[in-house]
């Protein structure tokens, strides 16, 4: 039995990213320099993104300083 490719699909990225962030979107990655196994710099990123939603209330109070 062959395992034929699957077809190529494309897609229009507003599409993707309106995808991506009606279920939400987890982006985790580490960078690290070295030089000469000593670290230099070390950058680690945790980010969840995902779309506006009206019917979840705001974590900010309205009047707080920082919010819009």
């Amino acid at each position: 039995m062959t395992a034929e490719p699957l077809a190529q699909r494309q897609i229009a990225l507003v599409d993707l990213l309106d995808r991506l962030l009606a279920g939400g979107v987890v982006v985790a990655g580490n960078l690290t320099l070295r030089i000469a196994d000593v670290d230099l710099v070390r950058i680690d990123l945790h980010a969840l993104i995902s779309s506006v939603n009206e019917n979840v209330p705001s974590p900010w109070e309205p009047g707080e300083e920082g919010s819009r």
